[in-house]
């Protein structure tokens, strides 16, 4: 009887490992999940920013241009 319950108390402890050990890893998805996100959300308004600043300094450039004429 003391065998079953030890052999019981082990699969328990592993099977609450496991789910431990998936909800951890659940987690950790979610966070490289956000990660990603907020990197391309980076490179996007960085690609925007430099083609205002692109847009900007071009006019910028047409009108010294047009001046100098």
């Amino acid at each position: 009887m003391t065998l079953i319950l030890k052999a019981f108390g082990v699969v328990t402890a592993l099977i609450l490992l496991v789910i431990a050990m998936l909800g951890n890893l659940i987690a950790l998805g979610g966070f490289l999940l956000v990660a990603i996100k907020v990197a391309i959300l980076t490179i996007f308004l960085a690609l925007v920013v430099l083609m205002v600043f692109s847009i900007l300094r071009d006019r910028s450039r047409r009108r010294r241009e047009a001046e100098d004429m």
